[in-house]
């Protein structure tokens, strides 16, 4: 048994929750097989909602989020994993109903680890975590749809969040025209520094929603917004082409009509990180460590455990950009 400290979510009388920075012992961690000793982990969306109540995430409080966590094996019941050995975990479970990487200890099944990849460090894992493992998801199904640079312009939406300012990095460097679109006049000049040809406003993309059909824009899309904005990008991909959707910061419905997909032969791509098998999460991990590996450190700003409830408050106001790593010791 060892104390470390932890973000602890209780739901308070008011029907909100409320938000510390505690004490726990590891014999209160759940089952599992691998106790990991956490140095970084990573701030997204879903942590956000987690910690402020969401049901839809996190049924049971109190509960400490954080769908990533990267740090070194303390004790192993299983002979894949030894004590020493450096492993990064995200989605499934963690950071959900089981408690997550906002800590500096997790206790998880080892069918949930990766050992850390060779090209990157723990630090730079978690720059990714799940945002940079789904952006790199995103572009991977495009590619396998037939999707290669020179056919036209990809559109990134959401383009200053975690995924899409890491498919926006990724793409460019991977030779694609890449259009990103957001609402934050401000950061035009990251996303163009990113690699961005060009940056439109969310108004532009959210314009003549009630018509069926669109003029022919984008030889792809990577979609991290959803709602009316996904179905927008939809029927103004060209013929042919197809958008990856990962997100739902928008809306989780949209009014749809079948015109671009039986006129044009449009594909929707869905694409999931959470529940996606190990092995295939150990390929794009390889992916991202050797021939995709990116430079994201304009988009890193490094909190500890005491900044995090602030960190937490500007994403869920709208207001974070790029990657927020988490500094657990």
């Amino acid at each position: 048994m060892s104390a470390f400290k932890a973000l602890w979510v209780t739901e308070n009388s008011e029907g909100g929750t409320t938000i510390e920075i505690t004490e726990r012992d590891s014999s209160a961690l759940p089952a599992g097989e691998v106790l990991v000793q956490v140095s970084y982990s990573s701030l997204n969306y879903k942590d956000a909602l987690s910690a402020s109540g969401n049901k839809g995430v996190t049924r049971n409080y109190p509960h400490t989020p954080g769908i990533d966590a990267a740090g070194t094996v303390l004790e192993s019941s299983v002979a894949e994993f030894n004590p020493g050995d450096e492993v990064i975990c995200t989605g499934y479970d963690l950071g959900m109903n089981t408690c997550g990487g906002f800590a500096q200890q997790i206790r998880v099944p080892a069918a949930w680890l990766l050992k850390r990849p060779q090209g990157l460090s723990l630090r730079e894992a978690m720059v990714l975590g799940t945002a940079g493992l789904t952006a790199a998801l995103c572009v991977d199904k495009l590619e396998k749809a037939g999707v290669e640079p020179g056919q036209g312009p990809v559109l990134v939406t959401g383009a200053t969040g975690g995924v899409g300012s890491v498919a926006v990095k990724l793409l460019a460097q991977l030779g694609y025209e890449v259009v990103a679109a957001t609402g934050k006049e401000a950061e035009h000049e990251l996303l163009l520094s990113l690699g961005a040809s060009a940056v439109i406003s969310r108004a532009e993309l959210a314009a003549n929603a009630n018509k069926p059909m669109l003029k022919e824009q984008w030889a792809a899309a990577v979609d991290t917004v959803g709602g009316e904005l996904l179905f927008n990008v939809v029927k103004s991909l060209k013929y042919g082409g197809s958008v990856a959707c990962c997100g739902l910061t928008a809306g989780t419905n949209f009014n749809a009509n079948v015109f671009p997909f039986i006129l044009r032969g449009v594909n929707l791509l869905g694409v999931d990180s959470v529940e996606l098998p190990l092995v295939v999460k150990a390929s794009m991990w390889d992916k991202l460590s050797l021939q995709w590996k990116l430079d994201l450190s304009a988009l890193v700003r490094e909190v500890t455990l005491n900044e995090l409830p602030a960190a937490i408050e500007q994403i869920l106001a709208g207001q974070a950009t790029g990657r927020t790593l988490v500094k657990l010791r």
